[in-house]
């Protein structure tokens, strides 16, 4: 997608340890037409899927799951990545090693919210190693649900995370893949 592509090499801020800054547009400070450009190309790609629920994880994830769920005029989920006082005890749960944050989380979801009637779209704002993906979709797995499609806003196409999920024959539609960067600042995309 070139909008966002743009926006990356405009925005976008290349820190040590390939980690690529977004938060002026992604996931501090959010551009709600960029995202609602994103859901457009999404609702296209993946058109005549009978999806019926949108899965993210907090927190970066949910703003873009937000505007994609009201593009397909379905329920947003997110998985919790801590149990609060106001969560049931009837949940599926898994173990995520977060890339951002060097730790590794217990990530929930309600029973109530995910179940073997679902067809799921699984959004989020990056794709790295693919361990946020996979505990995603180990939920869905353990819920019984269909997973449709992911939809993915960027996707670090040299790392292992992208090949992974598509070795699984899910559906992954990333929106802009970066083949390489480096922090002089040069971002190459995957044409």
């Amino acid at each position: 997608m070139k909008a966002l592509e743009e926006r990356i090499r405009k925005d976008g801020i290349i820190r040590e340890g390939n980690v690529l800054k977004v938060d002026s547009f992604i996931n501090h400070q959010m551009d709600i037409r960029l995202f609602e450009e994103m859901a457009k190309e999404w609702k296209r790609l993946f058109a005549g899927k009978p999806i019926n629920k949108v899965l993210t994880i907090e927190a970066s994830g949910i703003g873009i799951a937000a505007i994609v769920a009201r593009e397909f005029d379905t329920p947003v989920v997110f998985a919790k990545k801590s149990k609060s006082i106001n969560l049931d005890d009837d949940n599926y749960t898994t173990k995520i090693q977060s890339f951002t944050h060097g730790r590794v989380y217990d990530v929930i979801v309600s029973r109530k919210f995910l179940g073997p009637e679902d067809h799921v779209l699984i959004i989020d704002d990056f794709l790295a190693n693919g361990c946020a993906l996979m505990g995603l979709l180990e939920l869905v797995e353990a819920a019984g649900a269909t997973v449709e499609g992911i939809g993915i806003a960027i996707e670090k196409g040299f790392q292992q995370g992208g090949a992974l999920i598509r070795a699984k024959g899910i559906q992954l539609e990333s929106l802009a893949i970066i083949e390489s960067m480096d922090e002089s600042g040069k971002i190459v995309f995957r044409e």
